[in-house]
C-alpha cells in the first residue's frame, strides 16, 4: 500500500497561467490519487493507478481525478487517467463534466477528441462555453470553445438534413412500390418499354448514329415506293389523274 502523499495544492498550472478552479479546491483531500491530480504530480499518479487505485474515485463534491486535473490544465494526467479507464463522461453532483471545469486549450482538445460533447449542459443548463466566460478564461480558450460549438451545430444540422432526405426517399420508394402493386399491368408495360429503350440504345451504339439515320431514310423511301406501287398514287401529291386499269 502506497503512503498518502500530502503537499500544498498548486494554483498556477505548469505554463504559469492561473488554473480556473474553485476556492474549496485549496483544501487537502484524504484521497491520495485526487491529491496527486490537484498537485499535478504525474509520476505519483501513475504509481497509484498501477497499484490499483480506482481512476473514477470521487471527492465530496462528486468530482473525479479527471475533473481536478482538467481544471488545472494537466493534460498529461488526463491522458494517464483515460489510459487506466477513467470515465470521460463522468459528472459531478452539479452535472459538470471535466470540460465544464477546463480552461486550457490542449486539455479541451484532448477531451473533445475523445468523445466529450462541447454543448453538454450541467444541471443549471450551462455549457462549458458559458462557464468559461463566467470565469474569465483567456480569449484563445473562448475562441476554441465557440468554434467547437459552431462545428457541433453544423454537424447536427447536416445530420438532421440527411435524415430528412433519407425519410423522404424511403417514402417515395414506398409510394412507388404501392402504386406498382395496385397497377400490375402498368408495371408490366413500363418493364416492356424500358427493355425496348435499352435495346434501341444498344442498337444505335453498335451501328452508329449516322448509319441508323441513313437506314431510317432508306426505309422511309422504300415505304413510299411500295405505297405508290400498290395504290398508284403518289403520297402527299394532290389532284392526281385517275389510273386507267
Amino acid at each position: 500500500m502506497l503512503p498518502r502523499r500530502l503537499g500544498l495544492p498548486r494554483i498556477p498550472d505548469r505554463s504559469g497561467a492561473m488554473s480556473y478552479v474553485f476556492v474549496n479546491d485549496s483544501s487537502q483531500t484524504n484521497v491520495p490519487l485526487l491529491q496527486a491530480c490537484i498537485d499535478g504530480d504525474f509520476n505519483y499518479s501513475k504509481r497509484l493507478l498501477e497499484s490499483g487505485f480506482d481512476p473514477n474515485i470521487r471527492d465530496s463534491r462528486g468530482r473525479t481525478g479527471l475533473h481536478l486535473a482538467a481544471a488545472r490544465g494537466n493534460v498529461d494526467i488526463c491522458q494517464l487517467l483515460h489510459k487506466f479507464g477513467a470515465d470521460l463522461l463522468a459528472t459531478d453532483y452539479q452535472g459538470n463534466t471535466a470540460l465544464h471545469l477546463c480552461g486550457h486549450v490542449d486539455t479541451i482538445q484532448f477531451l473533445v477528441s475523445n468523445g466529450l460533447k462541447i454543448d453538454i449542459c450541467n444541471h443549471q443548463g450551462a455549457t462549458p462555453l458559458v462557464l468559461a466566460k463566467r470565469r474569465g478564461v483567456n480569449k484563445d480558450v473562448i475562441r476554441l470553445l465557440e468554434s467547437l460549438e459552431e462545428q457541433e451545430v453544423k454537424g447536427f444540422n447536416r445530420g438532421a438534413h440527411s435524415k430528412m432526405e433519407t425519410m423522404q426517399t424511403a417514402e417515395s420508394e414506398s409510394a412507388m412500390e404501392s402504386h406498382s402493386l395496385l397497377n400490375p399491368n402498368l408495371q408490366q408495360g413500363e418493364g416492356v418499354l424500358s427493355s425496348f429503350r435499352t435495346t434501341w440504345q444498344e442498337f444505335v451504339e453498335d451501328l452508329g448514329f449516322w448509319r441508323v439515320l441513313l437506314l431510317i431514310i432508306v426505309i422511309a423511301l422504300l415505304s413510299l415506293g411500295i405505297a405508290y406501287y400498290v395504290s398508284g398514287v403518289l403520297p402527299f401529291v394532290e389532284n392526281q389523274p385517275e389510273l386507267v386499269h
